[in-house]
């Protein structure tokens, strides 16, 4: 389930029988054989239902269905219970939400797909087979799905807490896309080893695309307007990161012979996931797919698949022109990201989640080994590498021995050691992934990093700091809840971390759509090192007034300086101040990545054995040695040894 329907590191909503498993161990051995998947802890979530009999719903043959519970708690004694969503009511044996949900169906049976596929594993296909016909008994007949159903089947439509859409299958969902993924991988399996179910797979395909069609791509080619930014109006629940997990299943069935009205699907999708791409090198936020369509100012990472679904849909429809903007983000947000702290849960803009779960650690690994360029393959490694300890809580997120994957890693390093469905699956996923690809370097040690910080803007000495009533702004957040207000002519000054590199200075201001905005001078010592217009364009179908925005000055801050000054026209307001470094690091015990956010290439000196610098693209530029290292302008370096 997504982290919006339940804290990730919350606690259990209710109870179920317990199971006692072994507990994960403190480092990640090598299991027996060197395979790291292990989905003895999937199924140990799985589970199987005779559902009672409801109206329109129905699936292929006889017999109980798969699921698979949505939560598992870890309990003092070791064991793990299995628990569903919402508040449990003992007498009735229900949720308030649910036992299964189609989202994790779904995407557990991905897992057994690609499991039973890369291992050839008859018994993850029958499981695979039971899940798909779980799920397809979700689908209602107008195309769309019933998110929750209950411990003995029963099909929950509206679920307290509710979900939008509801009822669950009154319109597009996440739980439709995941839908379509599991539907289009399971056609592209089942069709050279069982033509009855597979055909039975296409008809509910034909039917998720048939409502797709009616109630997104209709809207294909109009754009919505996003505080004076185009952006795509045919994106599933208007989110690229939805429509990612449609593309997945899309283009699998695409390559496996599926209809021309799923190309056409699949075309339209992806060119929308396409348009999200935003920023530049030096630019927020950084070449990166932006997740969601209604805000300029957000850039989460759960769900976002997008690099891995344009480079699916790329190789499907033979268009090199999709694989540029995942390029853009693999080669160039996402190192970015490692080296300012990790897979971190949401930028937004500033990096105000910090959350580390598997969800968005599998999406940057599944995007980089999509993409599939040798250089992206090296940054892999180091994403992959917080499962096995390289994370700021030091500890092995995933054990192979048990195939248990926790529930994630607060900001503060605290592990959350409940493993459920989500992070399970997406676990297993990477170590799939990782399987498949055993060139991958496994890289150890706790991490450091040296790249983007943040500087609150109320750390300032003049301006009056404001307190809003919430944080969130209904698109964006003000990092730490509060911001720093600048009347007509007032000042403010910061002192800043001194650095040996110039550091690019980012302020996050709020833009406002007027035709007289405020205007800020932004100093250090003599030099001035730019200035910003307030301003953005009309709202659109944004949820606030303006647009809070990173913007870069013109002229980094040079080595050393620590004074920084802003000089308003009028009345402004300033979040945060992002500084990052023209060469951000993310160094390990065999591993160093290097990124740049320079016009010009850079030489250091790291330690290790060898040095492979890549372009902005991801191309190998040059092997060196590592006493003699170069990054190039927008790229990115590897040094292993």
């Amino acid at each position: 389930m997504n982290p919006t329907r339940r804290t990730v590191l919350g606690g259990a909503v209710a109870a179920s029988a317990a199971v006692m498993l072994p507990t994960a161990t403190a480092a990640a051995a090598t299991p027996k054989g060197g395979r790291l998947s292990n989905l003895a802890h999937l199924d140990f979530l799985r589970a199987s239902v005779t559902p009672p009999a409801a109206s329109g719903h129905s699936t292929f043959g006889s017999g109980p269905l798969g699921v698979l519970w949505t939560y598992a708690d870890r309990q003092a004694d070791g064991s793990y219970k299995r628990i569903g969503g919402g508040t449990y009511d003992p007498v009735t044996n229900t949720y308030g939400q649910g036992a299964y949900n189609a989202d994790d169906i779904s995407r557990a049976a991905v897992v057994y797909l690609r499991h039973g596929e890369l291992f050839h594993d008859a018994s993850s296909l029958a499981a695979a087979r039971g899940l798909l016909r779980g799920l397809a008994f979700l689908q209602s007949p107008n195309g769309n799905v019933v998110l929750w159903m209950q411990p003995d089947g029963t099909l929950n439509p509206s679920a307290d807490p509710p979900e939008l859409p509801d009822p669950s299958d009154s319109g597009p969902a996440y739980w439709l896309a995941r839908t379509v993924w599991a539907l289009g991988e399971g056609y592209a399996v089942f069709r050279r080893t069982d033509r009855a179910f597979a055909d039975f797979l296409k008809a509910r395909l034909e039917l998720a695309v048939s409502a797709l069609e009616r109630q997104v791509l209709t809207r294909y080619g109009q754009y919505n307007i996003v505080d004076g930014r185009r952006v795509p109006a045919w994106l599933i629940v208007n989110g690229a990161d939805a429509t990612s997990e449609a593309v997945l299943g899309l283009a699998a069935y695409v390559r496996a012979g599926g209809s021309a009205r799923a190309r056409r699907a699949l075309a339209q999708f992806a060119e929308g996931i396409a348009a999200m791409s935003a920023g530049s090198t030096t630019v927020w936020p950084f070449r990166a797919l932006l997740p969601w369509g209604e805000s300029i100012s957000d850039w989460h990472a759960w769900g976002a698949q997008m690099p891995s679904a344009l480079a699916a849909a790329s190789s499907a429809l033979g268009s090199r022109r999709l694989l540029d903007p995942a390029i853009g983000d693999t080669a160039g947000f996402t190192p970015l990201l490692m080296t300012a702290g990790g897979p971190d849960n949401g930028w937004l803009p500033a990096p105000i989640d910090r959350t580390q779960i598997a969800y968005g650690v599998d999406a940057r690994l599944q995007g980089l080994l999509a993409v599939g360029l040798p250089g992206l393959k090296q940054v892999a490694a180091f994403v992959a590498a917080w499962y096995f300890g390289a994370n700021r809580a030091g500890e092995a997120m995933y054990d192979p021995a048990t195939g248990r994957t926790y529930d994630g890693i607060s900001g503060d390093g605290v592990v959350n050691r409940n493993s459920g469905a989500e992070s399970s699956i997406h676990g297993q996923l990477s170590m799939l992934a990782l399987d498949a690809a055993p060139e991958i370097a496994r890289l150890l040690g706790r991490p450091t990093y040296d790249g983007l910080r943040v500087v609150e803007a109320e750390s300032a000495t003049g301006g009056q700091v404001v307190t809003p009533p919430s944080a969130w702004t209904g698109e964006s957040q003000w990092s730490k809840g509060s911001y720093l207000s600048l009347g007509a002519g007032e000042s403010a000054t910061w002192t800043l971390p001194s650095s040996s590199q110039p550091v690019l200075v980012l302020p996050i201001v709020n833009l406002v759509d007027t035709p007289s905005p405020a205007r800020t001078t932004w100093t250090t010592g003599s030099h001035v090192l730019g200035t910003i217009d307030h301003v953005t364009g009309p709202q659109g179908i944004s949820a606030a007034p303006g647009a809070l925005l990173p913007i870069t000055l013109a002229t980094p801050l040079p080595p050393y300086a620590t004074n920084l000054k802003a000089t308003a026209t009028a009345p402004a307001q300033v979040d945060a101040l992002l500084l990052i470094p023209m060469i951000s690091t993310l160094r390990l015990d065999n591993g160093t990545l290097l990124t740049s956010v320079d016009s010009h290439p850079r030489s250091v000196s790291v330690p290790g054995r060898v040095a492979y610098s890549y372009t902005s693209t991801g191309q190998l530029h040059s092997r060196t040695n590592p006493s003699h290292a170069v990054v190039q302008p927008g790229g990115f370096t590897v040094v292993l040894g």
